[in-house]
């Protein structure tokens, strides 16, 4: 079994040295499809021999779904930038290539916040899937979050190993992308008619705080697991807020 790699970037130079580093000796392709970085990006990718490809952004979604179109070989594998296979995911998928029992295969990812790893709350065990056959998935969800999903009903195998995900480097950069999204998932709600109660905007951050901090013990992550807790929170906040604003500017229009 051949496997192509495939990965979306905007200014990763960052990030794409250790995700390429990581696919030596697993990925058979690899495929970068760029939305016309202005940084490093394509220099660095481009020292890997992988296959750079420049395509415009029109969402997390489309971009995802074009860019699986783009590989080469009917199984692939869907890193972001700022992830990486560990040494255990890098033997799991090894087995596959060798012993295919599915077409489609799912993995936990582990992330690092601000230097600590978060092994609690929403963000573990994180599972994605990832590994599939070329056909057998489509990318949905609502942007910007994206989600690979399977089209027929198969039981995804799941993968030893982690992915490993490096999100933000200071809570300023948390911020400041939970602030962008929201503004995103909002529009996209809100184009799909959906609408926020004010039920939904007092008790939803504070179902999201409590379920984060005490049912998925995000306490045992210390400071920083509070603190991903009540960013996650005023997201929630934020997305429900905008999206009722989204519909009162339209009642007004």
């Amino acid at each position: 079994m051949q496997l192509s790699a495939v990965i979306i970037t905007y200014n990763e130079e960052v990030n794409i040295e250790r995700c390429l580093q990581s696919l030596q000796g697993i990925a058979d392709e690899i495929v970068v499809v760029d939305s016309f970085s202005t940084d490093r990006t394509e220099e660095l990718c481009k020292q890997f021999g992988v296959r750079f490809i420049q395509h415009k952004f029109d969402g997390h979604v489309e971009q995802k779904n074009w860019a699986w179109k783009q590989a080469k070989f009917d199984f692939v594998l869907s890193l972001d930038a700022d992830e990486a296979l560990d040494e255990v995911l890098k033997l799991s998928i090894l087995e596959v290539k060798n012993n295919q029992a599915s077409s489609t295969y799912k993995m936990n990812r582990l992330t690092n916040y601000c230097g600590t790893w978060i092994k609690h709350g929403s963000w573990y065990p994180d599972t994605k899937l990832r590994l599939a056959k070329k056909d057998a998935v489509i990318w949905a969800g609502d942007n910007p979050h994206d989600k690979l999903t399977a089209i027929k009903k198969e039981k995804p195998v799941h993968l030893k190993g982690d992915i490993l995900h490096y999100s933000y480097y200071t809570v300023e950069q948390h911020i400041a992308q939970q602030e962008k999204f929201s503004t995103i998932s909002s529009q996209a709600m809100y184009d799909r008619g959906k609408k926020a109660s004010l039920y939904k905007l007092i008790l939803n951050p504070a179902a999201s705080l409590i379920k984060d901090i005490i049912i998925r013990k995000g306490y045992m992550d210390g400071k920083s697991g509070f603190t991903v807790a009540k960013i996650s929170a005023k997201s929630v906040y934020w997305k429900y807020k905008k999206l009722r604003d989204l519909w009162d500017d339209g009642d007004k229009g």
